[in-house]
């Protein structure tokens, strides 16, 4: 068990240094960060236009899953339809929510451009949904992004999304949801 000693310093400054002393065992602080930070994004073309059509959505979430290994995110699995895309990732610690997906959108985009010329009015929306996902439900999100073609017979991509605004307790301006 460390004890725990308060040193003053011996010069007038009014603030004092907190020296743990580690005795039994030679105990250590903690040196590494451990972290699981599971996220399902879901983010739409511009406009939820049906650019991702059946011929190229594999290729494109192939490049995705690319993107993110190469930055240290980790690919649980990439679905969606012809307008939206949901991602179920695991984030490295170093890297924050907006970033990764700013990754994965930006070269993505680009990518798209490159490869399939007949798309030059292809974007992302601007903004996405990024909702954390506990190990214990890992499955049933992953069976949720598998059935996304046979979910979306019956419901939008916009009530989709607010359905997970609401699920996830998420305030929201319906004006300032979509670009």
């Amino acid at each position: 068990m460390p004890t725990i000693k308060m040193l003053s310093r011996r010069d007038n400054w009014k603030f004092y240094i907190l020296y743990i002393h580690f005795v039994k065992n030679g105990d250590v602080p903690m040196p590494h960060s451990f972290t699981h930070i599971l996220i399902h994004y879901i983010f739409s073309t511009k406009d939820r236009q049906p650019f991702l059509t059946d011929d190229i959505r594999p290729r494109i979430f192939d490049y995705m899953g690319g993107i993110a290994r190469k930055n240290d995110i980790q690919p649980q699995i990439i679905g969606g339809v012809e307008d939206h895309v949901h991602m179920l990732v695991l984030l490295p610690k170093t890297l924050s929510i907006a970033k990764a997906i700013q990754l994965i959108k930006g070269g993505t985009s680009r990518w798209i451009h490159d490869q399939f010329p007949n798309l030059g009015h292809f974007a992302w929306q601007i903004g996405y949904g990024a909702f954390s996902v506990s190990l214990s439900n890992r499955e049933n999100v992953m069976d949720y992004i598998k059935r996304q073609k046979e979910h979306h017979r019956k419901k939008t991509f916009k009530e989709e999304f607010i359905e997970f605004l609401e699920i996830h307790n998420i305030e929201y301006d319906v004006r300032y949801i979509w670009d």
